[in-house]
């Protein structure tokens, strides 16, 4: 066989191997458990007339209906961090279920989470409020009782 033949073999044999051959890498998923849900004051929605200002004032119209909206907040306990999360999308939010183990990756500035174990098999996006370095006791502990005078002395 001549070098062209043999060329264009190997670059056939090249070709033929798919690109991704190698090990393909996984999607950096972080674990963490749902700790407890509270309902957190997120805004007011306000109706009335009191935005027209001085004129309707003078005329003694003031009404405002005011209702205070409620958003349930989550806190989200990781090893390192405690997360302080809330629905992106209010008006579909998704009741979670406290106690139990949540999936999530961070995606800039919101946390995507699932929740495998209770059947909600779909990622959401949620608003991170807070985040709060994770004070672990048995650390605290640990630390204590090292430091603790002996009274032997």
């Amino acid at each position: 066989m001549s070098v062209k033949t043999w060329l264009i073999v190997g670059v056939a044999l090249i070709s033929a191997l798919p690109a991704s051959a190698g090990q393909k890498k996984q999607k950096d998923v972080d674990r963490g458990m749902l700790e407890k849900m509270e309902a957190v004051p997120c805004g007011a929605k306000q109706r009335g007339l009191s935005g027209l200002g001085t004129l309707w004032a003078s005329a003694g119209i003031t009404h405002v209906n005011s209702d205070e909206k409620l958003c349930p907040q989550y806190l989200l306990r990781t090893d390192q961090m405690d997360y302080e999360i809330r629905p992106m999308d209010l008006k579909h939010a998704t009741i979670l279920p406290v106690g139990q183990e949540a999936q999530f990756r961070m995606k800039n500035k919101d946390m995507i989470l699932d929740v495998p174990e209770a059947g909600l098999h779909k990622m959401r996006a949620y608003e991170v409020v807070a985040m709060n370095p994770n004070n672990n006791p048995d650390d605290d502990n640990a630390k204590s009782s090292s430091l603790t005078p002996d009274d032997d002395r």
